[in-house]
């Protein structure tokens, strides 16, 4: 017999709605009780030996950080090599900072390389609860600085590079925006937050409205936020864990700030990106309606990822057509 749907599925489209039933038959125990190992199996995705957009080159890279040497993935577009350097965006995979690995964003990452004509180095950054705050900031740091230290290295503009990231790694990129910021660093020349979690206090409505949303629910949220921040922290974080507690976000890069409509983080996300406009930041925010979290990385199975691909991919040619203008 067929659960009843929960009435905050109601507003889930028909693909999305397949979608979610199958997740809820596959995954049947709640993250936060299978804990990070049975849950990182259960869940762990293979790509395929034909993705969906292949291309030329992809190549296997290896980041020297503080911690060590982490594995990355660097997306290069089909086509011609082109005469000067290419624009490039840091992509950071999303997974509550405990789940997530290159393969899971591997479709979406050849997909945004594809559409935009940037490069795009995708990150394994450490994860919780094995590497707590601020590991896989300090590794999503240090790979920035690497990659614009090694830029032309790989056919890179080391100007002409953005940050990105979907769920956790929206959450690091817009952190590691803020920290160059304050330190009066260079920044990225934009940065590209899907579903970002940014706030710690859980107190928005859509936490409430979307509590036992698909694949991301509240509870599940709460605990993998406890594995990012770490055992016995005493007092809270700091705005590089949790970006909503900056006292300002004047003079941050351009930003593009994309939401599902059925998302416990969705309101988080959207009051990021009005006190982003808020602040003079040009920020651009669309709400997908009919998704639940994670559409976005599942290139071929929500219509609405194709949309939201082509969101990013528009933002990103954006920044190549101002910056041409601005040296023209």
């Amino acid at each position: 017999m067929t659960k009843p749907v929960p009435p905050s599925w109601e507003p889930l489209d028909a693909d999305a709605l397949l979608v979610a039933q199958a997740i809820a038959e596959t995954l049947t125990t709640p993250v936060r009780e299978l804990g990070a190992q049975a849950a990182r199996e259960l869940l762990a995705s293979t790509p395929s030996d034909r993705p969906l957009t292949p291309l030329d080159r992809v190549e296997a890279v290896t980041v020297p950080t503080r911690s060590g040497p982490l594995r990355a993935r660097l997306y290069h577009p089909t086509g011609s090599p082109a005469k000067d350097p290419r624009p490039a965006l840091l992509y950071l995979h999303g997974g509550g900072f405990v789940l997530g690995t290159l393969d899971g964003v591997d479709e979406v990452c050849r997909a945004i390389a594809a559409r935009s004509g940037w490069a795009v180095l995708s990150l394994e950054y450490r994860l919780a609860p094995e590497h707590p705050y601020p590991a896989a900031f300090e590794d999503s740091l240090d790979t920035l600085a690497w990659l614009r230290k090694s830029a032309l290295d790989w056919g890179i503009d080391p100007d002409m590079i953005a940050v990105g990231g979907d769920s956790a790694g929206g959450n690091l990129a817009a952190a590691l925006c803020l920290h160059l910021r304050d330190r009066e660093h260079p920044l990225p020349v934009a940065q590209v937050l899907v579903y970002p979690a940014v706030d710690d206090r859980f107190s928005t409505p859509s936490w409430t409205q979307f509590a036992d949303a698909p694949l991301l629910t509240t509870a599940d949220a709460r605990w993998l936020w406890k594995q990012y921040i770490g055992p016995g922290r005493q007092g809270g974080v700091d705005q590089y864990a949790a970006p909503m507690k900056a006292a300002s976000l004047r003079a941050l890069p351009p930003t593009l700030v994309l939401t599902a409509e059925v998302d416990p983080l969705r309101d988080d996300a959207e009051a990021y990106a009005e006190r982003l406009r808020h602040d003079g930041v040009p920020t651009t925010a669309i709400r997908h309606s009919g998704v639940f979290h994670g559409f976005f990385t599942e290139v071929g199975v929500f219509a609405k990822t194709d949309t939201a691909i082509d969101d990013v991919a528009r933002h990103l040619r954006d920044i190549t057509a101002a910056r041409a203008a601005s040296t023209s």
